[in-house]
């Protein structure tokens, strides 16, 4: 997998090198690690890894069950804060430093936050918006109030 300037969007890491808090992609969606736990050799060969993760973006729970020698792809996250410069039902524009905007529909806020920021909004205080982006998906997954 990578992406359209030729950066993977995913690195390869072996299994028993995971950590409960890291990130791993399961079933092609990119998760958190909750809880793993590693199973003792068997008659018949490797040692077995049980991960329990969330995904980063929708909340759902995930299991996978690995060998610990075989290799699991990790995704690259970014994350990127931008103050937020308009608010509407249908969704919001943020702006970078640059002076450069980008607009972001409704579908790809959080809702909790979405609620927040248009509170925000209304009271008239500045704030960002907190941006993740992994494996081709991007939402804006929280905000944070600007101090002045």
């Amino acid at each position: 997998m990578s992406t359209a300037d030729g950066t993977s969007n995913v690195i390869p890491t072996q299994c028993s090198a995971l950590r409960k808090g890291g990130h791993v992609v399961i079933k092609e969606q990119p998760c958190k690690i909750v809880d793993m736990s590693t199973s003792k050799t068997g008659k018949h060969g490797h040692a077995k890894v049980h991960m329990v993760a969330i995904n980063i973006f929708n909340g759902k729970k995930l299991e996978d069950i690995c060998p610990s020698t075989h290799n699991m792809n990790v995704p690259v996250i970014n994350r990127k804060e931008l103050q937020v410069i308009d608010i509407n039902d249908e969704g919001l524009t943020v702006m970078d430093d640059s002076g450069d905007t980008e607009e972001f529909q409704r579908s790809a806020i959080k809702d909790e936050t979405f609620t927040e920021m248009m509170g925000h909004f209304e009271n008239e205080q500045e704030f960002t918006a907190i941006i993740t982006s992994a494996m081709g998906t991007t939402k804006i997954m929280d905000c944070k109030k600007i101090d002045v």
